[in-house]
């Protein structure tokens, strides 16, 4: 009787949706919900479900059967979402003061059905979301999530991800007057991704549809949060810390993807960012944010050789980062191997080590606090553009950067303590043959090598 009733009203060709709705808050207006109730208390888990778990299997298949037929374009689908997430917001603000109500269960079941049928409906309401003030506020956060959650229970589980980087986890971050952190919103926009990330495949499906439609499923400004939040300082951890720290390692998979929209800039920008999370891990004590930092600079300048030049451009008020880079850069054999394919980006790279190494000179002849740091530093790039000059097979490319590289590298060794220098404890990361070579021959033979390629 349900189904048919069903079919005969939406049937007509003329404001379809309104009719659709009208049939729903017609059957369910004598039924008593505490659905307000509810959006309080209930954890994402038995949210997810209401009301749907009630509604027919028959009645649900025919209303998804319509659903998927003409006239009724995408956009309409979009408005409706935004109009029934709009009366059921004014709803729960007049239930605040407390009481059931009867009036939008209706509406409920109706908005429901068109996000599992139609999710990708949702996609541009996500913005409109974001950015009105009245859609703003920890008391609506429980309707958004669970709206959200009825479009990523398609299966869409990109979908998913997209909406809870771009729309909620915004809402945790500390530094904005209107949108703070407090527990009981973070608990459930854990929730939300947690359920998101449980799915059966997820892992697969997220890292090989990093991006939507040419957006990238967590951007920046959220992977920023998201680090922020899985590495605090010491003392600044929280209950839900441990909760982010488990979901970090597949959502940093996501958001570093070779596919990053944006280009050589977006590269930069995210190169900027770690350098600078890398530097304030540093000087504030926090060696696992300084650590994290540094491995994702070290997956940007692999990704992009442009990386370099705009390092070069943070190298100075990033010191202790840079430092921390050049040292880790040593020991990533597929940086050198990948090095020695293309001619142009080894160039780059050696025309920034020297561009270094003559910011180390200057600083360290002008003295200051930060003479033992540019020291290192230049330790690290004489070492890079040799190891650059070998090549990934450990063979030796006579090239004109080369020879000035050994004549920097003869002389550095000459006036500071001769062979000694070059032993195999000082240059065991780089490689024992390379100690060796310095403890036999010292500054005397790398000048007798040089000579003996002219």
């Amino acid at each position: 009787m349900c189904v048919r009733v069903l079919r005969e009203c939406l049937c007509g060709d003329d404001e379809l949706l309104s009719r659709y709705t009208d049939y729903f808050e017609e059957a369910f207006s004598g039924v008593a919900f505490p659905w307000v109730k509810m959006f309080k208390d209930a954890p994402l888990s038995t949210l997810i479900d209401v009301p749907l778990s009630h509604i027919p299997d028959s009645v649900y298949g025919t209303t998804r059967n319509w659903l998927d037929m003409p006239p009724v374009e995408l956009e309409d689908f979009s408005a409706f979402v935004l109009r029934a997430f709009d009366q059921i917001l004014l709803d729960l603000e007049a239930q605040q003061g407390g009481g059931d109500s009867k009036s939008q269960v209706g509406m409920l079941v109706a908005l429901a059905i068109v996000l599992r049928c139609k999710p990708e409906a949702l996609v541009p309401v996500l913005p409109i979301l974001r950015e009105s003030p009245k859609y703003q506020g920890h008391d609506k956060l429980p309707v958004t999530v669970w709206m959200l959650a009825q479009a990523s229970k398609s299966n869409d589980l990109c979908l998913g991800l997209y909406s809870w980087s771009h729309n909620l986890l915004p809402l945790v971050t500390v530094s904005s007057k209107k949108r703070c952190y407090i527990p009981q919103s973070m608990d459930l926009i854990l929730q939300f991704v947690e359920e998101i990330l449980s799915r059966p495949r997820a892992p697969a499906i997220l890292v090989d549809g990093a991006l939507r439609e040419g957006e990238p499923l967590i951007p920046l400004t959220s992977f920023e949060i998201l680090v922020r939040l899985a590495f605090p300082a010491p003392d600044a951890r929280v209950e839900s810390t441990a909760r982010v720290e488990a979901i970090y390692p597949l959502l940093k998979d996501v958001a570093l993807s070779p596919d990053m929209p944006g280009g050589s800039n977006a590269g930069k920008q995210m190169f900027t960012f770690s350098l600078r999370s890398a530097r304030k891990g540093i000087v504030t004590g926090n060696p696992v944010l300084a650590e994290e930092a540094t491995s994702i600079a070290v997956w940007c300048v692999m990704e992009s050789v442009d990386c370099f030049e705009h390092w070069d451009i943070l190298y100075r008020e990033n010191l202790e980062a840079s430092v921390a880079l050049l040292k880790e850069l040593l020991g990533q054999r597929m940086f050198f191997r990948k090095l020695s394919t293309s001619p142009s980006d080894t160039l780059t790279v050696n025309q920034t080590m020297e561009s270094f190494r003559r910011k180390n000179k200057k600083a360290i002849a002008e003295g200051g606090s930060n003479r033992s740091l540019y020291k290192e530093a230049d330790k690290y790039c004489t070492l890079i553009s040799w190891r650059i000059s070998r090549g990934d097979d450990g063979g030796f490319r006579m090239t004109p950067i080369n020879v000035l590289v050994l004549a920097a590298v003869g002389a550095s060794v000459g006036v500071a303590v001769g062979a000694a220098t070059f032993g195999a404890a000082t240059l065991g990361a780089v490689d024992v043959a390379v100690g060796a070579l310095g403890a036999t021959v010292g500054a005397a033979a790398v000048g007798a090598l040089i000579a003996s390629f002219h």
